[in-house]
C-alpha cells in the first residue's frame, strides 16, 4: 500500500473539493520552520541535492528490479510529478506543459548534477496556478450563477486532456464552481450563506497552498522518481519519515491528542485514553490551541493561521519535558476566555490502531455459539525497541496472542482473523503470526536481487489456537495481510473468506540516507528511502503479486479493482513462480468447503441484511460509475429527490434490520448537505464517525456464521472432524483443538 506524500492531502483539498481537515495522528512530527506562508519562489537546498543524488546510488544500485537513472527514467518521472502536481487537470494549462516540455529528459541530469531548479519551478508554478484558480474562483461568487441552462459538468477528468488555454481552463473552473454553489443551494441554503461558505472554502484552500514548502516540493518530485521504479518504493523527507516510524510502532512522545485543522485554528480532535491530556482533565475535545511555550518558562508563540504539522512540531518533544498549551475553551466564542495549560510529555500508546477483539454471538436452528474476532489494522512492530531488548516492545503477533488468550478464556469456538483494508507492515511480523496457527513449518519464500531465495517459517512447536479458524480480507488486504492468508490457505489452516486481495507481492526495506552522509547533527536531514529489495512468494511456489489471494469462499466485489490494486499499475513487477517449499498441508478444508459454500449461499439468498448490502453496493456502483452531472436545478433537484427516496428507504431497511437509529433519526445528516468536513460542526462529525463504527457488518457477520456452520459440521463428524481441524487434531468443549505433541504456543512468542 502507499504511503502518501504530506502533499497529496493539500492538493486533494485544491483539486478536489472534498474533505477539507488535515489529521494528525496523535501528535505528528513536521522538521519544517514554522511559518504562515511560504516564499515563493522555494528553492532546492543542497541537503535536498545530495539527498537526490544519494538515493539515485541506491535505486539504481539496489533496487530488486534496478533501472538506470537515464532519459527514459527521466520521462517517467516527468509523467509522475506532472501527474502528482495536477493529475486532476485543472490547474495547468497546455501551454504551461508545453514551457515544461525541455525538462521531460533532464529529470535525471537535475539528480545527478544536484541541481534542482527545474522541478522546484514546476512546484513553484503549480502553487501560483492554484492561487490563481482559487482566487478566479471567489471572483464568480459575486455575480452568482444562471442554473435553468442545460450544462454539464464533468468532474471526472483522469483521461481528458489539459485545458488548451485559459478560455477552456475558465470554463472548467466556473462548472466546477457551480456545482459547489448548487449543491449548497439543493441543500436549501440562501444565496449569501452560500456565498459566505464558498469564499471561506476557496481562501482556506488559498491559505494551504500558499503554506506549502521547500520540503513539500522535494518529497513530492522525489516520491515521482522513486514510484517510477516500482509502485512501493517511496522517498520519505524527514518528517514522512517520522511519521511511518510511528504507524508502525505505534507510539510516540507527546500529550496524547489527535488534532485537526479548522479555520485558523488548530483544534483538538481526540483525547487518547491514558495520554498527559486525558490525565490532566483540562484539555477536551474542541479545544482550539491559540499558543505554545516550551518549558515552565519559554515565551508563548502564536500559532494561529500555521499549518497543522508546524504546530503539531512543537507540541511533541522528548518524554518527561514540559509544554504549555493556550487554550480557547470548546465552548467559548472567538473572544472568549483563553486558558494556560501545562503539560509533561509523556510516552503515548495508539491503541487505536492496534489488534482488538470482540466476540459474536451467532443463533441458528436452537444451537448457539461464541465466534471470536481478531480485527487487526497493521502488522505492526517497534523495531528500535526490538532492537534495543524490550520485553514490552509493540507487537502485532504478541498482541494477537494475548488476545486469542483472552477469547479462550470466553470459550469461543471458533475465531475469525479479519484483515480487511490491512495493508501490511512488518515482514516478521506476518511471519510470526502465522506461527500462532501452526505447529512448525515455513511460511514465506522471500527473493533476492540475485535470485536466492530464502524460506523462513516458525521454528516454535505448539500453537496458540488450533481450532477452526477464517481470515476475512478485501481488495485493501495487501503484502503482509497476503503472506499471512496465503499461508494460513497452503497449509489447509482456516477458510479465507471475502475478496481477491490488493496483489502486492514486494517486499521493501528502509534506508536511512543520513547514515550515508556527514551528517553530525541529531536532527535527521536527508529523509529515507523505503526501496523494494525482494519479492515474496507463497510456500507453495506461486506469488501473491497481480494475483493476490483468492479466497476460499468469496464475497461480491464492489467494483473499485480496476481502479485500486496492484493491477492497477503500469509498471508493477509481472507474476512468476519458484518451486514450493517443504511443506505438508496440516488439514483439507475441501472436505467440507462444498457444504459450507452451499450453506452461505442459501442463507444469503434470504438475507434481509446480505440483500440490503448488495443494493447498497449497486447503488454505489451506479454512483461511481458516473462521470458527469448536469447544472441546471430542476433537474439536480429531481435526481436528488429520487436519491433521497433510496437513501430514505435503506435508512429504513437497516433500522427494521438492525433495531438501531443513527444521530437520533436525523436524516438530514445522511443527505448531501454540500459542506466539507471542517466546515460542519465537530459534535456532528464525531457523532457521523460513531455511527459508521456502530453500523451493521454483513460481511464480518456472515464470516462467523460460515464458522459456526464449520464448527456445527466438525462436531457432528467425528470423520471430517480429522480431515479438516489442524494435524488430525480433535475437537473440544473449549473451542480448540488437541493434535498430538503440539503444547500450546506461549503468550509472547519468541523473535524468529
Amino acid at each position: 500500500m502507499k504511503l502518501r506524500p504530506s502533499l497529496a492531502l493539500l492538493i486533494a483539498l485544491a483539486v478536489s473539493g472534498a474533505g477539507a481537515y488535515a489529521q494528525s495522528a496523535a501528535d505528528l512530527t513536521d522538521s519544517s520552520q514554522p511559518r504562515k506562508f511560504s516564499t515563493l519562489p522555494l528553492k532546492p537546498t543542497v541537503t535536498q541535492a545530495q539527498a537526490a543524488q544519494l538515493s539515485a546510488r541506491f535505486l539504481t544500485r539496489f533496487h530488486y528490479d534496478a533501472k538506470p537513472l537515464d532519459d527514459a527514467m527521466s520521462q517517467k518521472i516527468y509523467k509522475a510529478y506532472v501527474e502528482s502536481l495536477d493529475g486532476e487537470k485543472v490547474f495547468f494549462t497546455q501551454a504551461d506543459l508545453a514551457k515544461f516540455a525541455p525538462l521531460k529528459t533532464q529529470m535525471d541530469d537535475a539528480i545527478w548534477n544536484q541541481v534542482l531548479t527545474g522541478p522546484f519551478s514546476m512546484f513553484n508554478l503549480y502553487i501560483t496556478r492554484a492561487i490563481e484558480r482559487m482566487t478566479y474562483a471567489r471572483g464568480l461568487l459575486k455575480q452568482g450563477f444562471d442554473f435553468n441552462t442545460q450544462e454539464t459538468y464533468n468532474y471526472d477528468r483522469k483521461k481528458a486532456d489539459w485545458p488548451k488555454d485559459q478560455a477552456e481552463l475558465d470554463t472548467l473552473w466556473r462548472e466546477r464552481t457551480m456545482n459547489d454553489w448548487l449543491r449548497l443551494k439543493l441543500a436549501g441554503k440562501p444565496d449569501d450563506e452560500i456565498r459566505k461558505t464558498l469564499d471561506k472554502r476557496y481562501a482556506g484552500y488559498i491559505d494551504r497552498v500558499k503554506q506549502l514548502d521547500g520540503e513539500d516540493a522535494f518529497q513530492s518530485f522525489m516520491n515521482s522518481y522513486a514510484e517510477s521504479t516500482d509502485p512501493h518504493t517511496d522517498y520519505l523527507g524527514p518528517r514522512a519519515a517520522e511519521n511511518f516510524d510511528i504507524s508502525m510502532k505505534l507510539s510516540l512522545e507527546g500529550i496524547g491528542a489527535v488534532l485537526q485543522a479548522r479555520d485558523e485554528y488548530t483544534q483538538i480532535r481526540e483525547i487518547v485514553p491514558a495520554g498527559p491530556a486525558a490525565k490532566s482533565g483540562k484539555v477536551h475535545v474542541g479545544d482550539r490551541i491559540v499558543a505554545i511555550g516550551e518549558g515552565a518558562n519559554g515565551t508563548m508563540t502564536d500559532v494561529i493561521g500555521w499549518r497543522l504539522d508546524d504546530v503539531v512540531k512543537h507540541i511533541r518533544g522528548k518524554k518527561d519535558t514540559t509544554v504549555r498549551l493556550e487554550i480557547l475553551p470548546a465552548d467559548a466564542g472567538v473572544d472568549g476566555k483563553h486558558e494556560m495549560i501545562s503539560l509533561v510529555r509523556q510516552k503515548v500508546s495508539i491503541e487505536e490502531q492496534a489488534a482488538k477483539k470482540k466476540v459474536i454471538e451467532i443463533k441458528d436452528a436452537g444451537v448457539t455459539r461464541k465466534i471470536g474476532v481478531i480485527d487487526l489494522p497493521s502488522f505492526y512492530s517497534d523495531f528500535g525497541a526490538r532492537r534495543e531488548g524490550d520485553k514490552d516492545f509493540k507487537s502485532a503477533t504478541r498482541d494477537v496472542a494475548k488476545l486469542l488468550g483472552e477469547l479462550k478464556a470466553e470459550n469461543v469456538e471458533g475465531v475469525v482473523i479479519d484483515l480487511r483494508n490491512n495493508g501490511g507492515g512488518s515482514l516478521a511480523e506476518a511471519n510470526e503470526l502465522t506461527g500462532l496457527f501452526i505447529d512448525q513449518g515455513p511460511v514465506v519464500q522471500v527473493r533476492d536481487a540475485r535470485g536466492e531465495v530464502q524460506v523462513q517459517g516458525d521454528d516454535d512447536p505448539g500453537m496458540s489456537w488450533s481450532g477452526p479458524m477464517a481470515v476475512l480480507v478485501n481488495r485493501g488486504s495487501a503484502s503482509a495481510s497476503e503472506i499471512f492468508a496465503a499461508a494460513i490457505q497452503d497449509y489447509g489452516r482456516g477458510l479465507i473468506i471475502g475478496q481477491p486481495t490488493f496483489g502486492k507481492g514486494t517486499v521493501q526495506n528502509l534506508v536511512d540516507l543520513d547514515r550515508f552522509t556527514r551528517n553530525n547533527s541529531e536532527k535527521p536531514q536527508y529523509g529515507e528511502l523505503k526501496m523494494t529489495i525482494q519479492e515474496f512468494f507463497r510456500i507453495n511456489g506461486g506469488s501473491t503479486q497481480l494475483k493476490g489471494v483468492t479466497p476460499d469462499i468469496q464475497f461480491p466485489k464492489n467494483g473499485d479493482e480496476k481502479d485500486f490494486g496492484e493491477s492497477t499499475y503500469d509498471n508493477a513487477l509481472p507474476w512468476t513462480q519458484i518451486a514450493a517449499a517443504d511443506y505438508k498441508p496440516v488439514a483439507d478444508l475441501h472436505a467440507y468447503l462444498g457444504q459450507l459454500q452451499t450453506r452461505h449461499d442459501s442463507r444469503t439468498a434470504t438475507s434481509p441484511g446480505w440483500k440490503l448490502m448488495m443494493d447498497e453496493l449497486a447503488q454505489y456502483k451506479k454512483m461511481r460509475d458516473k462521470t458527469s452531472i448536469s447544472l441546471n436545478f430542476a433537474q439536480r433537484e429531481a435526481e436528488r429527490k429520487d436519491l433521497d427516496a433510496v437513501q430514505a428507504s435503506f435508512r429504513a431497511r437497516h433500522k427494521a434490520i438492525d433495531g438501531n437509529t443513527s444521530a437520533d433519526d436525523d436524516d438530514s445528516l445522511a443527505m448531501d448537505d454540500g459542506l466539507n468536513a471542517n466546515e460542519r460542526s465537530l459534535k456532528t462529525e464525531l457523532q457521523q464517525e460513531k455511527d459508521a463504527k456502530k453500523a451493521a457488518d454483513p460481511q464480518l457477520d456472515e464470516t462467523a456464521h460460515i464458522l459456526f456452520d464449520a464448527v456445527g459440521l466438525i462436531k457432528g463428524d467425528s470423520k471430517l472432524a480429522a480431515q479438516v481441524l489442524p494435524y488430525g487434531g480433535k475437537f473440544s468443549s473449549t473451542g480448540a483443538t488437541t493434535a498430538a505433541a503440539s503444547p500450546e504456543k506461549p503468550q509472547g512468542p519468541a523473535a524468529h
